[in-house]
């Protein structure tokens, strides 16, 4: 069975998905990208700021659904350039235990939504 987790503390979906779903222990987030859940507005001062929103954005989806960054088990990251990648995996690193991290991948894209520079989903289990 699936259960829908939203939550006001991250942007509203902008599509037909939504911000994450539980099924059974595991939970499975849509890509956040950097929009302001208070504002609507897309942060986009710079690569790290811009990274920093969208792992608040997955900080406030994971906690919907009780759970934090160890729950994480798998991370996707797309980039647009990969020039950025040593400032967007410190900011990515900050949020977790290297120990403990999670498997990843990271793939620079063409484009992304409302040409941001980074977005990112996860995958976690209770």
């Amino acid at each position: 069975m699936k259960k829908i987790i939203t939550t006001s503390n991250a942007p509203a979906p902008i599509g037909p998905y939504n911000q994450a779903v539980l099924s059974g222990n595991t939970l499975y987030t849509s890509g956040q990208i950097a929009f302001n859940p208070d504002t609507g507005e897309l942060v986009l001062d710079d690569i790290e700021t811009e990274t920093k929103q969208v792992m608040e954005n997955l900080k406030a989806v994971l906690e919907a659904a009780n759970m934090t960054f160890e729950n994480v088990i798998k991370s996707s990251i797309f980039i647009s350039n990969m020039d950025d990648f040593g400032q967007i995996n410190a900011i990515y690193g900050s949020y977790f235990d290297d120990a403990t991290a999670p498997a990843r991948e990271t793939v620079e894209v063409a484009r992304l939504p409302r040409s941001v520079n980074v977005e990112i989903s996860m995958m976690a289990v209770k």
